[in-house]
């Protein structure tokens, strides 16, 4: 079996929750970079990092590593996931993985020429009970699917500098919290919806504070979406079939799924440890490098990410 090393770019709050949670027998984190090596020493030190890098190309130009982690902010993505790529990287790379359908398709096609993986960092593709629900709703357990909610509400304070009403920063709803909904909608989908309508409010600096979309696919199949920036909303997914509902609390990161039968039956199925959601981040990513599980979480990025370009273009039509 392969040794992997980590490196990791970006050294803000999901990369510390990261390297946390990083628990792997195969695998280690050998370094980190920061614009200041001052910061990335700090890290490294806090962390029992070996090595701690003052530039991103820095890490990038190290032979030994083998897998980098992206945890800058969005509207950097796509410059050092192309970077990583390029200097023959595996690449896992935080959500939103680009700002939209372009950018994703160059990194696709560039992780393809060079024979590498490149994968978002998103819980819901990785947790272990959307697998296993998975298996149930293709046994026709169920009937046939109906309707999805995702709704996802977060309160930040309405300060225009900070990132999230920060345009410069790719600020807004929908590239933050959105990807999570819009990621729990397609993965029951059975095939890739359209944006039907979708409507939004935007923050004093523009960007999105809160929207609500309807999507449907060619089969009928539909979905509600519901985002807000400046107000809280249960992260409470439901999925309704013919013959049952699914009920899907803390949706992000679940480990827990209720299931409402028509004839009056509640079923409650388990499966994973929400505590360890980005290990199993990790662990996919190394199974996916290994070619022990296939790249299928990628495909469900991009058309996420075509689902928020539709969103997007929606609003300023």
């Amino acid at each position: 079996m392969k040794y992997y090393n980590w490196g990791i770019i970006g050294l803000g709050e999901i990369a510390t929750s990261f390297t946390n949670s990083f628990q792997q027998e195969n695998s280690q984190i050998t370094a980190v970079a920061s614009r200041t090596l001052s910061k990335a020493v700090a890290f490294a030190n806090e962390h029992d990092i070996p090595k701690a890098y003052g530039s991103f190309e820095a890490l990038l130009a190290d032979q030994a590593i083998d897998i980098v982690y992206i945890a800058v902010p969005n509207r950097q993505h796509i410059e050092h996931i192309l970077k990583a790529l390029a200097a023959g990287k595996h690449v896992l790379c935080e959500k939103a993985i680009t700002m939209n359908s372009a950018e994703l398709t160059q990194a696709m096609t560039l992780a393809e020429e060079k024979g590498l993986i490149l994968a978002e960092a998103m819980t819901i593709f990785n947790m272990p009970l959307y697998q296993k629900l998975r298996s149930q709703i293709d046994s026709n357990r169920f009937g046939k699917l109906k309707m999805i909610q995702a709704p996802f509400g977060s309160y930040k304070e309405p300060d225009p500098s900070n990132r999230f009403f920060n345009p410069d920063l790719a600020g807004g709803a929908l590239l933050d919290i959105g990807t999570y909904a819009v990621s729990f909608a397609r993965w029951f989908f059975t095939s890739q919806p359209k944006v039907i309508a979708s409507v939004m409010q935007p923050f004093s600096t523009g960007v999105d504070e809160q929207s609500a979309t309807i999507l449907q696919n060619d089969v009928q199949e539909m979905a509600t979406v519901s985002l807000s920036f400046q107000a809280k909303m249960p992260k409470q997914g439901v999925v309704a079939f013919e013959d049952a509902y699914i009920v899907i609390n803390e949706y992000p990161r679940a480990d827990e799924a209720k299931i409402f039968f028509n004839d009056g039956t509640v079923e409650t199925i388990v499966s994973g440890d929400s505590t360890q959601a980005l290990n199993y981040e990790i662990t996919n990513m190394i199974k996916m490098i290994e070619g022990e599980i296939s790249n299928r979480s990628l495909f469900l990025t991009k058309d996420v990410i075509d689902l928020l370009d539709q969103m997007q273009q929606n609003w300023t039509n």
